[in-house]
């Protein structure tokens, strides 16, 4: 079975799913059935096809959100081609590595992207450009119309034979140690991670699922809304531009959204939102946030302002099942600290520097198993190895289990802080510090210290209007923790990098701040 099942199975001699029932809205600017969007991504399929795309030929996407995007990916999928899903937010320079890494064959972009593509069109191998028209922003000449893929013909692919172990999609990860790798994702490995979402959350022909993430991104796509459409449901697709938290509590109410996914920060905005106190939520059943820890402040009020509704954490990786756990809301006020247990058919293990199992509360590398760890890294045989053994995929990220079987994650393997012979994990102090009243956001690195060789420093961003010290924060922390795990070091800042799922980079911070090293006195 292979993707293009999800819409195939619309065809009139199927009708797994009623074609006239609505897959996909655009806010409430535009809306396509099952129907037309199983019409439409065969146009696509069959204008690819005539402009010579071949199976396993790479297919670049580079659009804001919209429904095309989806009738696009599906298109490829159909016909055997590679869709590479790039961040419209790189620079010329970032979009040459990928296009040239991938060897994209042709490349589909909205007009207003025009601008970063043709200073190195002489330098990629890009075949043909195609353009989506975006508000006011001309088609570049040498750009085909989006007409040729719209008008290509309707009629069903059959010829090509596509095989579960086929890839379907190359997505560069987002990069939080610093140059992105192509994960590759096979047909089998999309539709298992689908299931498993069904199976777990229940998903079906009543759900109305929401992403606020860009549809380049697993969190926007392949977590929630694609396994919506597998389970006969309507996907609400947030458009790209202009965010705001309000704007999406709009969505969610006037489109009757019932599953969302939101990343943290936007978790922490909308439970600060004055809006937020006239709004209902009432059809929201499930919000499922990932990418950071939920800090459990945030739990407690988004319970006592919604009971209604259940809140989600998940935890994954985009070449290693992006969400491998998770942790039920039933459990949230007990297991605070965690991401719960694995998903249906992950397993999830933590081992030691020489790959040995840990035991029970011992902290290790979490390493996971299940049909959709990412088949390989695009044309990366080292990192492939080194990262994909013997099935399982070895996160590079630091967690433990309690005597319950739930999982904690204490940070990447690369961000934990080595002072004076101890451990230290930045999640458990940026857990104490987010509940200081003045602080909105904060991410805890090492910087260098001349007689522990790290020290803990803590990046902060004020709540707006608020007037805070280094000397508050570090006496704050040290209330609540171990001496040796306060700040020495308190670094103010307006906003935290982060990556599109909203992961901190914190690669960007030390590289930033590390001349705030302390000094020997």
């Amino acid at each position: 079975m292979d993707v293009g099942y999800i819409t195939r199975r619309n065809a009139q001699d199927l009708k797994t799913v009623e074609p006239s029932r609505c897959a996909l809205k655009l806010e409430s600017e535009a809306s396509w059935t099952y129907g037309d969007l199983h019409r439409i991504s065969n146009a696509y399929g069959n204008a690819l096809l005539a402009l010579g795309v071949k199976k396993g030929d790479r297919v670049g996407i580079l659009l804001y959100n919209c429904l095309e995007y989806w009738a696009l990916y599906f298109a490829a999928a159909k016909i055997g081609a590679i869709a590479v899903r790039l961040n419209f937010r790189l620079s010329s320079q970032e979009f040459e590595y990928a296009l040239n890494d991938s060897e994209t064959r042709v490349l589909c972009f909205h007009s207003s992207i025009a601008d970063r593509i043709d200073p190195i069109r002489n330098s990629i191998q890009v075949e043909d450009y195609i353009c989506l028209p975006y508000e006011n922003h001309p088609s570049p000449e040498w750009s085909l119309p989006w007409e040729v893929l719209a008008d290509g013909s309707t009629a069903e692919i059959t010829e090509i034979k596509i095989e579960p172990s086929d890839p379907v999609m190359l997505m560069y990860t987002s990069g939080t140690t610093g140059r992105p790798k192509g994960a590759l994702w096979t047909h089998a490995n999309t539709l298992w991670f689908c299931a498993m979402q069904v199976m777990k959350w229940n998903l079906n022909a009543e759900t109305v699922s929401m992403s606020a993430g860009p549809l380049y991104h697993v969190g926007a796509m392949e977590d929630v809304t694609l396994p919506t459409l597998l389970a006969g449901g309507t996907v609400v697709v947030v458009k790209s531009g202009g965010f705001s938290i309000d704007r999406i509590i709009n969505v969610m109410e006037k489109e009757n959204v019932s599953d969302c996914l939101l990343f943290p920060f936007m978790v922490y905005e909308m439970l600060n939102s004055p809006q937020l106190v006239d709004s209902k939520l009432s059809k929201v059943h499930r919000i499922i946030s990932g990418g950071d820890p939920i800090i459990p402040w945030a739990i407690e009020k988004l319970t006592e302002r919604f009971p209604h509704i259940g809140l989600v954490q998940i935890y994954g990786l985009t070449e290693g099942t992006p969400i491998a756990a998770s942790l039920d809301p039933g459990d949230a006020r007990k297991k605070p600290h965690t991401v719960g247990k694995p998903m249906p058919l992950v397993e999830i293990k933590v081992v030691g520097e020489e790959g040995q199992m840990v035991g029970v509360g011992e902290i290790g590398e979490i390493c996971i198993k299940s049909p959709s760890v990412s088949k390989e890294y695009w044309r990366k045989p080292e990192a492939t190895a080194a990262t994909f053994v013997d099935g399982w995929c070895h996160t590079g990220d630091l967690g433990k289990f309690d005597s319950d079987g739930y999982l904690s994650i204490a940070g990447r393997k690369k961000d934990m802080i080595r002072s004076g012979g101890e451990n230290i994990y930045p999640v458990e102090i940026e857990d104490v510090l987010i509940r200081h009243p003045s602080v909105a956001d904060v991410a805890v690195i090492g910087i260098p210290d001349p007689k522990y060789i790290e020290s803990v420093c803590a990046v902060i961003v004020p709540k707006k209007g608020a007037q805070i010290t280094e000397a508050e924060i570090i006496h704050f922390a040290a209330e609540q923790l171990a001496s040796y795990k306060k700040p020495r070091k308190v670094v103010f800042i307006n906003e935290i990098p982060r990556t599109p799922s909203g992961k901190i980079q914190k690669y960007v911070l030390k590289e930033a701040h590390q001349s705030n090293s302390i000094s020997n006195n």
